[in-house]
Parts: structure tokens; sequence; C-alpha cells
């Protein structure tokens, strides 16, 4: 499968504790993961707002991910619930003005996981791949073509 190059911008809002946890293994364990991901910390995942999403995508990620503390499991009780709904939500608008729902998700996990944090943006740098680049993202210009 090629990739023509493309290289997609992730944007991963993260809660502080497991999430960036996760990461924060993930680089003690020297465990790869794309370099085009950025992450932006949230002091719970419960915090991540639609506009949020809509904002990363504006200022040119090309998918969307939040990490959130497992299910049952959130420091803040119910923010990772809040988060789901708001994904959910948020998917079905990026249905609606052509986007695609496939450049947003959610994973769960616990701070010791950075495996799984990897994992995760592997995975969504690679569904992101199969969709090209956003729809949002100005041409870039060349003079010579």
């Amino acid at each position: 499968m090629s990739d023509n190059g493309f290289d997609p911008e992730i944007t991963i809002f993260t809660c502080i504790y497991c999430a960036y946890m996760a990461a924060d293994t993930a680089g003690a364990l020297r465990l790869t993961y794309p370099a085009g991901t950025k992450m932006v910390k949230l002091p719970c995942t419960g915090k991540v707002d639609v506009e949020y999403i809509l904002e990363a995508f504006e200022q040119g990620a090309d998918g969307v991910c939040v990490v959130a503390c497992p299910l049952g499991n959130c420091h803040h009780v119910g923010g990772n619930v809040r988060a789901t709904k708001r994904v959910a939500y948020t998917r079905k608008l990026l249905d609606n003005i052509g986007l695609g729902s496939g450049r947003l998700g959610i994973y769960y996990m616990s701070g010791g996981q950075g495996h799984a944090f990897a994992d995760a943006a592997k995975e969504m740098t690679e569904k992101v791949k199969k969709l090209g680049p956003s729809p949002l993202k100005q041409p870039t210009q060349h003079p010579h073509k």
C-alpha cells in the first residue's frame, strides 16, 4: 500500500492521569509512534469539548483522537463517559460536514499501558493515511507545477 508520502498530523487529547501517563510510559519504554502526533493535555478528557475537536481540525489536524482513562476508572468519576458521548456526537457532525467520522477516534487505557498508547497512535495514523489529508487543509503552493 502506497501512502504517497502523506504523513498525517494527529492531535491527541489526553487527561493528565492515565492517558498522559501511558504516553510517558511509552517514552520511558522507548516505544516509537508516528512523529506527526501532537498531544494536548487536559485535566480530564471530560473537558474535551466539541469545539476543541473541531478547532484541532481547523488548525491543520488530519485526525484527532481522545485517549481517556478506562471506563469505570476515571479520576473525575464520569469524565471519560462525557468524552465518549462528545466524541460520538462530533463523529456525526464530521460526517454531516463532509470531513468523515473516521478522522476521530477514542481509546481507553491506564497509565502503565505504554504499548497501548503507541499502538493507538499508530492505528489512528494508519486510519487517517487511508483517508488522505484533511479537506480543510489549504493546498500547498507549488510554483513549478
